[in-house]
């Protein structure tokens, strides 16, 4: 006979957010103090109900009932406020499309992002950090936000066009991404469309820099059309426009959709996750020590890191991750539930939009101990635990886990560790960590910090602070593996 004792069932914990304002729900709430309201709802729940305007909608507050969101894409597919938002802006493409147009479109554009084709793009990423190492003078005060959504324009634009785009459109091109994000989030947390109608000047901003954006978007496709073909994003999706009979062809909009999108993925939030790491760096000097060390034994004399040398930057890495961790650029994302169904125990009916919350999970003191502590140590080879892998998830999980994910963490390291290795950045005399302004993304959108010197420390030091790792590799689609340490 058998002993074996049946598993128990978990039993989930549900419940409804208090502060319900007429018409508006606690849209008021998720813009004035986002992540305060955030914070508040697992005391009601792990699952808990909130309104968005007059929208009834789920917040899922626990990273197992997450993951049973993210990996049933079928059941909860990409909808909701945020993605009907999103999908007036990108159209149909890899973000906002549904569940069965998904893998053609991440086929097409998984070449661009596979970690072979990653390595190829360390001179350009670097070439242009150390641009802005050029730019900012010792002892003067830089606008780091602002140098950071350059930066991640004109890398994101030459992935994704080469050299199409002069400086003066790609400066275009960054102002009008900051607009668009901030207009969304409103429109995401209060989506009642006659207050968007208005001809406010922030409904007329948002409206103008919409515009601005398509039209750069199609003159670009414009000009390429009939040019030579070159070995870029662009270029992959006008050869799949080529219909030659064996394969459905890419149509014009679709080619469209996809530019846009990767624009509106790649830039902001990357600029955000450097903005948020430099300002960590600054308020933790002892972090800031071990950072140098590293990079001063990697990479001495200041040379710019190379792709052999990414395996060897494990804690420039741990810094990305925990910062990551600490501060995610994309910090609420929506599903729609696509028929009637049940989660924690609650039934749901179709059309129901579930929300979960990057930043949330990754500040559950159950998965993190002491999780507003900035610790880059979390994240060293064979330490983190298996409820912080399952509960780190900036890239989100499952068949929808970011397709730029390893770029982005490759983008930002070799970032941190051009410009970490011969800039300190230090905040103004009276700086405040202000809680940052909610958008579509969240991070210090306005950081102004002042470029001191970069000494360096003797070899021995350096190399006593040294960290090796052996490589290895990850499923970036599987379930439980949210680390980002494997860049």
């Amino acid at each position: 006979m058998s002993r074996a004792v049946p598993e128990r069932k978990r039993t989930w914990r549900t419940g409804t957010a208090p502060g319900i304002f007429p018409v508006i729900g606690h849209g008021i709430a998720l813009y004035r103090r986002p992540l305060a309201f955030l914070n508040s709802l697992p005391a009601y729940g792990d699952l808990v109900e909130i309104r968005l305007g007059p929208q009834r909608a789920w917040m899922v507050c626990h990273p197992e009932l997450t993951h049973e969101v993210l990996m049933d894409p079928h059941t909860f597919d990409k909808g909701g406020p945020l993605y009907d938002r999103l999908g007036k802006l990108m159209g149909d493409g890899l973000v906002t499309c549904r569940q069965p147009t998904h893998r053609d479109k991440r086929r097409l554009l998984q070449p661009a992002f596979r970690p072979s084709h990653v390595a190829e793009y360390t001179d350009l990423v670097t070439e242009e950090a150390a641009a802005v190492c050029r730019a900012w003078p010792v002892g003067q005060e830089v606008a780091v936000t602002e140098a950071m959504m350059a930066l991640t324009t004109r890398v994101t634009s030459r992935v994704l066009f080469s050299d199409s785009l002069d400086d003066r459109t790609t400066s275009e091109v960054r102002d009008c991404l900051g607009a668009v994000v901030r207009g969304l989030f409103v429109r995401t947390v209060v989506p009642i469309d006659a207050l968007f109608r208005l001809p406010t000047p922030a409904n007329r901003r948002y409206l103008r820099a919409l515009s601005r954006l398509h039209g750069i978007i199609d003159a670009v496709i414009a000009e390429r059309r009939w040019g030579a073909h070159r070995d870029d994003v662009l270029g992959t999706l006008l050869k799949a426009a080529k219909d030659d009979g064996s394969t459905a062809a890419v149509t014009d909009q679709e080619v469209h959709d996809h530019l846009i999108t990767l624009l509106l993925t790649g830039v902001e939030t990357q600029a955000l996750a450097l903005t948020s790491a430099f300002s960590l760096l600054a308020r933790h000097p002892k972090v800031e020590r071990r950072l140098h060390a590293e990079l001063d034994s990697v990479l001495p004399e200041g040379r710019r890191p190379t792709p052999e040398d990414l395996p060897r930057l494990v804690y420039t890495r741990c810094v990305v991750s925990e910062t990551l961790r600490h501060s995610p650029p994309g910090w609420l994302f929506t599903r729609v539930a696509t028929k009637e169904t049940e989660l924690a125990g609650r039934r749901l009916p179709k059309g129901a939009a579930v929300l979960y919350s990057p930043h949330l999970l990754q500040h559950d003191p159950s998965s993190f101990p002491d999780p507003e502590r900035f610790d880059p140590d979390r994240w060293l080879p064979g330490r983190p635990t298996a409820e912080e892998r399952r509960a780190m998830m900036p890239f989100s999980a499952g068949n929808r886990k970011c397709l730029g994910d390893e770029f982005a963490m490759v983008e930002a390291t070799l970032t941190l560790a051009t410009i970490a290795g011969r800039r300190r950045l230090r905040h103004l005399p009276g700086y405040v960590d202000r809680k940052p302004r909610p958008g579509i993304t969240m991070g210090p959108r306005s950081l102004v910090m002042t470029c001191a010197p970069r000494s360096r420390m003797p070899s021995s030091a350096s190399l006593a602070h040294r960290a090796t790792a052996a490589p290895h590799t990850s499923d970036s689609r599987k379930a439980g593996d949210h680390v980002v340490d494997d860049a």
